[in-house]
């Protein structure tokens, strides 16, 4: 099959859509299939302080093809790209040569709207995946908006894609609910983002290789309790609930060992994160290990004892499934996409946003040997659902599905 992923961000630009788009490409063509991605180009500085050049994330492999397209800054983000309107013709001219099986359309801006055009022009099957609660983010970085309007500009900017697409694909059910909420019919598949297990396959000398060079360059974490965030570092993260749990966890440990926080992830939220940690006293307790690629994240999390996740807004949680991978528990705000990825206290604690009862679960955690040995267990076996190689089926399924629908729907057409 010759499937086409439009997506309006790509590598540099790091997100869970990023992740995704790259994590099913690389699996869809081991099984096979031909790829091209579709996204914005960034100039050569777009590096975010993430050590990623523009040409990160390329797959080299003869049936993968990448297309960038000509693009302009976004006032409202800095970590972004807009593709320019005109381009449509260099994108329709590049899909007429490549002659697509199928559209797969995963973001709702210029290169999302070409992808859903060049489908209707061409007579395509369409998907779309649903990866962002626009409603609930578009706010973060529109603030001058009202939150009413917002919330609607949101909602009207993925229905658009809802209404247009011959299937669509969800990360969670609890997105599968908002798209009957929505008032769309069209058919939806449950697809969260897989995990490649291969990234999780490590030797101890690999593990201890990530541990000496944390140790190297943060030799003040020898011999500390460590706990570790993962993610851009943005405020809609609600990062600075952090703050308050690590001052209260000493303050549960004191007399015992010192608790820190490692911080993997960068982004324009760093700045202010780092003075209000600064003005908390929290200055030598916090290590900021930057921006690191997923093979070494993944042996990072075996650094840490337990990943605090206290974002509110994930579509889908991704790091917290990764995180439970690798053996480790998990202590998370309980909203959104971690109640989908948790469903309880499954591999950790899914808690509320309260730090008292946060820090208290932390704090069990690194005082209970048995509990913790009981979660680190438990978090392996509970992950396990996420495995990409598992999932990548569910996509070739879903594209079948998604043919069927389109042809039927045009023959009822003729």
């Amino acid at each position: 099959m010759r499937i086409a992923m439009f997506s309006d961000c790509y590598f540099p630009r790091v997100n869970g859509v990023v992740v995704s788009v790259y994590s099913y490409t690389q699996e869809l063509i081991k099984r096979g299939h031909n790829v091209c991605i579709i996204s914005v180009e960034y100039p050569e500085e777009y590096l975010f302080g993430n050590g990623i050049d523009a040409a990160g994330g390329i797959i080299n492999n003869p049936n993968f093809k990448m297309i960038r397209v000509p693009s302009q800054s976004v006032i409202f983000s800095k970590e972004d790209r807009l593709a320019r309107v005109e381009q449509w013709f260099f994108v329709k001219k590049k899909m007429d040569e490549y002659k697509p099986d199928i559209i797969h359309i995963n973001s709702e801006f210029i290169v999302g709207y070409f992808g859903a055009m060049y489908a209707r022009h061409r007579r395509i099957p369409s998907i779309f995946t649903f990866h962002t609660m626009w409603e609930d983010y578009i706010y973060n970085y529109a603030p001058l908006l009202t939150k009413n309007f917002s919330h609607k500009l949101g909602r009207d900017l993925v229905k658009f894609y809802l209404k247009s697409a011959d299937h669509i694909l969800v990360p969670t059910p609890r997105i599968a609910a908002t798209v009957k909420e929505y008032g769309v019919d069209t058919e939806v598949d449950l697809l969260p983002t897989g995990i490649p297990e291969d990234l999780f396959i490590h030797t101890d000398k690999q593990t201890e290789a990530i541990n000496d060079a944390v140790y190297l360059e943060f030799p003040e974490t020898y011999g500390k309790r460590k706990l570790l965030f993962a993610g851009r570092v943005a405020k809609e993260k609600n990062l600075d609930f952090l703050l308050f749990v690590l001052t209260r966890i000493n303050e549960l440990m004191a007399g015992k060992e010192e608790v820190i926080l490692l911080l993997a992830g960068d982004g324009l939220y760093m700045n202010e994160f780092k003075s209000k940690a600064e003005k908390m006293g929290l200055s030598d307790k916090i290590f900021y290990v930057g921006y690191i690629e997923r093979p070494q994240l993944a042996v990072l999390y075996k650094a840490a004892e337990i990943f605090v996740f206290p974002s509110k807004t994930e579509t889908q949680g991704l790091v917290t499934a990764e995180a439970m991978f690798a053996g480790i528990p998990v202590v998370a705000i309980g909203e959104m996409g971690t109640v989908d990825v948790m469903q309880g206290d499954n591999g950790g604690y899914m808690v509320p946003e309260d730090v008292e009862i946060f820090s208290k679960r932390v704090y069990e955690l690194l005082t209970n040997k048995k509990l913790y040995e009981e979660k680190s267990k438990e978090a392996k076996e509970w992950s396990m659902q996420w495995t990409i190689s598992s999932l990548t089926k569910k996509l070739e399924a879903s594209y079948a599905k998604c043919i069927e629908i389109f042809k039927n729907k045009h023959k009822q057409m003729e």
